[in-house]
């Protein structure tokens, strides 16, 4: 297409957007120029209410006066070092107060640069760490239907999203699948963990049946699957892949992507569930999506199998130009403390009955048929039009836009996760303007 630029805006051709419908997009662009505290404005001065966080990363709202001015401040000190054989102030600091909110043991750090770049990395550790320890042998990943683990070959290899495996070839060998925790017989309308499926766990026996679990380094599984619609786990769920895992020598990746940095309530989901990974990968609240980083925290033991051999010589392969860039570290710090100050890493759990009750009320709305819900996190779920998978839920999205709200969409369910500084005025007026849009989506 060609764009009209009479009016100075940009030419939208050159652009191929990611996860987006380009063609629908580039019809009727939906542009963001400015945004502070829950609020987005559009070029032409409209305020839009943010009720998905950007990207489920902005936990402490837009344009935090702390943040801004560390990523300033850094810039004009130190805009780059290497992080190969050399390191900067930041990058250790930034690391020791992490780990002063993880569970007790993940202890150690390894920075990335996004969420599926720590996915990557923690499959990489993985099947490293039984290699160095002379279990060799346990080569196999299994990762969980509709899990969302990024978008490299790792990630979508592991991950069990159709729509996002189905360009892409055979992908990795020796990964398998447990099966997904979707169970709206027994749990639609579930508030909080659904009651039923901790047996679903079991069917990683049947996988160690299967393969023998000699062969199997790691299961990676998303303590809330986000993307896929906003799948809780059942209550017993993670404790007994826990117990399984432990029983064969397998190690248990949680991918808190999405669920890090105060989502449900507790700092990390692993927290909110009780129970503890073996390697545990995060992006996105980091930063508060200020400047790209991820990080892989991993067990000390983990860590320590590798720290062998020659001390000259580089005990783990692996890593990228960017990790632990000084301004994204200056950003995590600044981020940290904003958390701490305010207290936004337990706010979702202070205000998830509210939230929670917001959202059932949707009940009984035409073509809904489930409400999920914890912390600062919810899922509605659509009945899908005939013949046309995501297109109900799309057309609300694009009503609620028009009406000043943000929301997202995976298939025909409507994710919400708002900013931690979320007031309940502002949940009053998502769930109204949401309500009203699926009366007419009618």
């Amino acid at each position: 297409m060609t764009t009209d630029r009479t009016d100075h805006s940009p030419s939208l051709d050159a652009h191929w957007m990611p996860f987006t419908a380009n063609r629908q997009f580039k019809q009727a662009p939906r542009l963001l120029a400015r945004a502070e505290g829950m609020h987005y404005w559009t070029p032409e001065g409209r305020q839009v209410l943010d009720g998905v966080a950007g990207l489920w990363c902005v936990n402490a709202g837009h344009a935090r006066p702390r943040i801004v001015q560390a990523i300033a401040q850094q810039a004009s000190v130190l805009d780059y070092a290497p992080p190969f054989q050399m390191g900067h102030p930041q990058a250790f600091e930034l690391a020791e107060e992490l780990v002063k909110l993880t569970p007790p043991g993940l202890d150690r750090v390894f920075f990335t640069n996004s969420g599926s770049e720590s996915v990557e990395t923690a499959l990489k550790m993985a099947l490293a760490y039984h290699r160095v320890r002379g279990e060799g042998s346990r080569t196999r990943l299994i990762g969980r239907e509709r899990g969302y683990h990024g978008v490299n070959f790792g990630g979508i290899s592991v991950g069990g999203i159709v729509g996002n495996r189905k360009l892409f070839g055979t992908l990795l060998t020796g990964v398998d699948h447990l099966r997904h925790t979707h169970d709206p017989a027994r749990n639609a309308y579930s508030f909080g963990q659904p009651a039923h499926g901790a047996e679903l766990a079991d069917d990683l026996e049947r996988l160690c049946a299967l393969h023998d679990p000699s062969t199997i380094a790691a299961v990676i599984v998303e303590p809330v699957a986000g993307s896929t619609g906003v799948l809780l786990p059942p209550v017993g769920y993670l404790q007994r892949l826990r117990e399984i895992c432990d029983r064969h020598g397998i190690l248990l990746i949680f991918d808190e992507v999405i669920t890090g940095f105060g989502r449900t309530g507790q700092p990390f989901g692993a927290q909110t569930f009780g129970v503890t990974p073996d390697l545990m990968t995060v992006a996105k609240g980091l930063t508060n999506g200020c400047v790209p980083m991820g990080a892989v925290f991993a067990r000390r033991s983990i860590h320590d199998a590798f720290m062998h051999g020659p001390e000259q010589l580089i005990e783990f392969p692996h890593g990228y130009t960017y990790s632990a860039h000084p301004l994204a570290c200056a950003a995590a710090l600044a981020t940290l403390q904003t958390y701490e100050e305010e207290q936004l890493l337990t706010r979702a759990g202070e205000l998830h009955d509210y939230f929670g009750q917001a959202l059932h009320s949707l009940k009984g709305l035409p073509h809904v048929v489930d409400v999920r819900n914890i912390g600062l996190v919810g899922g509605v779920e659509l009945a899908p039009l005939p013949d046309a998978p995501a297109k109900r839920a799309f057309n609300v999205f694009l009503d609620c836009w028009e009406q000043g709200v943000l929301i997202r969409t995976t298939g025909d369910t409507i994710a919400l996760s708002p900013p931690l500084i979320i007031e309940k005025s502002h949940i009053d007026r998502i769930v109204d303007v949401l309500s009203g849009a699926l009366r007419r989506a009618a």
